[in-house]
């Protein structure tokens, strides 16, 4: 396949030619009459690399599973994802990978999947599979009850130090917790609860407490140490400092506490959306380079199970398909605060970087044909229900995406703009 005069991210004109699942050449082919695909004032993007997705098989099929999960993420510019160990059961054993890795045969995108940690893993079982990382690694507990004391923690980084794996960390502080907050909530159900308590009750001062402790244990024993979902210009100062990697997810990047009057329990994830001021550090932080990694933290929830209130809503929102397009929407516009090439880094190519996927990240000679053609004159509006995750809705309703006109992985056509190809996701680790 020749794609014929495409925008690169930095800006420059190129045809691209794919042969089999690799990228043959890029620069001036000829593609001006003969390219199979006319990409002329469209840009091509690296597929993107999702670090941190829940797609709930084993265990929650209702909310997810491997074959939507993955539709969704291809619609959306994501060729592959990272699976985190909170299913059921949860992926802190041998057994327990193999389960997941059988039916993550069913992805439409390539896939890696972390392992976990509880009193009851086996990391001798769990070490002899082909782990993307150790993590997410709860230091507080969030869906599914994985968070561990802080002396497990320490002998799991050491472990994974010892097997050369990365390990990555959801960084709360559940003793600096104010439960007080919670009880104070009110009856109020879904989009009528009172959705602020939730933030109020896992503080900023939690995170970056955690973020500091992780650092201090990863730095003792050697390992390479990547902070989850980072909510908090405190916290990623902290992952900086200390020479960690961090990621950021949409929602923390977008959204803040005075979005949760709308949004209710459909706003409750974890950890929470913090306030507007510390909102827009964190935007900061992205833009000017400090964060390596956007994330999504898919994490999708049924409706009729995020119909309760802020004390039992489940935390999660779903956003795989909506990562990219709200990304290049900012990179679009006139006063954007970054451009396509700082998109480019933090989804496909410091994510490749980080995580060792030599293969992938770049539009470039030799590397996966994972691709995504975006025509950026064409915004459409987000809805749920055009969406192919199984949960149905987004706390995007109503905002703007990019969204691609086509996505490769490995060459192979998986999404066309209306229809799934077919194609069987890899293992990145094998």
């Amino acid at each position: 396949m020749l794609i014929g005069n495409a925008t690169l991210p930095d800006g420059t004109t190129a045809d691209v030619r794919v042969d089999g699942e690799t990228i043959d050449a890029v620069g001036d082919l000829g593609g001006g009459g003969e390219a199979d695909v006319d990409a002329t004032g469209k840009l091509l993007m690296p597929g993107a690399i999702d670090v941190h997705v829940h797609f709930r098989q084993p265990g929650f099929s209702h909310k997810e599973t491997w074959a939507t999960g993955s539709r969704s993420a291809a619609a959306g510019g994501v060729t592959t994802v990272v699976d985190q160990p909170n299913t059921d059961p949860p992926t802190v054993t041998g057994d327990a990978f193999d389960e997941k890795a059988a039916l993550a045969a069913d992805s439409l995108v390539d896939w890696g999947i972390n392992g976990g940690v509880t009193d009851s893993w086996e990391p001798d079982s769990l070490f002899d599979r082909p782990l993307f990382a150790l993590g997410e690694v709860f230091l507080a507990d969030s869906t599914g009850d994985m968070g561990i004391e802080a002396a497990l923690f320490d002998d799991a980084v050491e472990l994974a130090a010892d097997n050369d794996v990365p390990v990555t960390v959801h960084a709360e502080d559940a003793d600096l917790f104010d439960e007080a907050a919670l009880d104070a909530a009110d009856d109020g159900i879904g989009k009528d609860a009172d959705a602020d308590a939730w933030s109020a009750y896992r503080p900023a001062e939690a995170e970056a407490a955690a973020v500091e402790r992780a650092c201090e244990v990863a730095a003792d024993s050697g390992a390479d140490l990547h902070i989850a979902h980072t909510s908090t210009p405190e916290g990623i100062d902290a992952a900086a400092d200390a020479g960690a990697t961090c990621e950021v997810t949409p929602h923390h990047l977008f959204i803040s506490r005075d979005d949760l009057p709308e949004l209710g329990t459909y706003g409750r994830m974890n950890p929470p959306l913090r306030s507007e001021p510390r909102r827009e550090a964190v935007f900061e932080r992205v833009a000017d380079g400090t964060v390596d990694v956007i994330a999504t933290d898919h994490a999708p929830h049924t409706v009729e199970e995020k119909e309760a209130t802020i004390r039992d809503a489940p935390s999660g929102v779903p956003g795989v398909e909506t990562m990219v397009p709200l990304l290049l929407v900012e990179a679009t516009a006139t006063d954007g605060a970054f451009g396509y090439e700082r998109v480019r880094d933090l989804v496909a190519t410091n994510p490749a970087e980080i995580f060792g996927l030599d293969a992938k990240g770049r539009v470039a000679e030799g590397y996966d044909a994972d691709l995504a053609l975006y025509d950026i004159d064409t915004g459409r509006e987000i809805r749920g229900s055009d969406l192919h995750s199984n949960c149905g809705w987004t706390p995007f309703e109503g905002w703007t995406g990019i969204f691609p006109e086509w996505t490769t992985v490995r060459g192979t056509v998986v999404w066309d703009g209306e229809e799934f190809g077919e194609n069987d996701g890899r293992n990145v680790r094998n």
